[in-house]
């Protein structure tokens, strides 16, 4: 691994492509079995967000270091916000399982509003920081 590696990639209708490359990312920070499944899930849910909810226009970026890799997903609507999280999925009408799915899979979940848009940030350490 390579700490502090960054990539980025557009956020379009080849979700396909993006889930590998995350994969590939991810599995190049580290991260394994169901952890790297997870983060390619997150990755997915996450555009999936943007294409729907959002602007339809969006950049993922992947950084890694030395404990985990983050995420941030750039919404050029900025329509996302920190309340969204905490907003329990609407069953009946559909919406925002992706998020619940996306809060429980990883580490830490925020967002925050940046010039070019909100900005989610997620991240997935390669470690349990309690295992020692």
């Amino acid at each position: 691994m390579t700490p502090g590696s960054r990539s980025q990639w557009p956020i379009t209708h080849e979700l396909t492509a993006l889930r590998a490359r995350v994969h590939a990312f991810g599995a190049g920070a580290g991260l394994s079995g169901q952890r790297l499944q997870d983060l390619a899930i997150v990755a997915h849910e996450a555009a999936t967000n943007v294409l729907r909810h959002g602007g339809g226009r969006g950049t993922l970026i992947a950084c890694r270091d030395a404990s985990g890799v983050s995420l941030e997903v750039v919404d050029t609507a900025g329509t996302l916000t920190e309340a969204h999280l905490r907003t329990e999925p609407d069953l009946v009408h559909g919406g925002g399982a992706g998020l619940l799915l996306v809060r429980s899979l990883c580490d830490e979940v925020s967002v925050e509003r940046a010039p070019e848009g909100a900005r989610l940030r997620l991240r997935m350490r390669t470690a349990d920081p309690c295992a020692a």
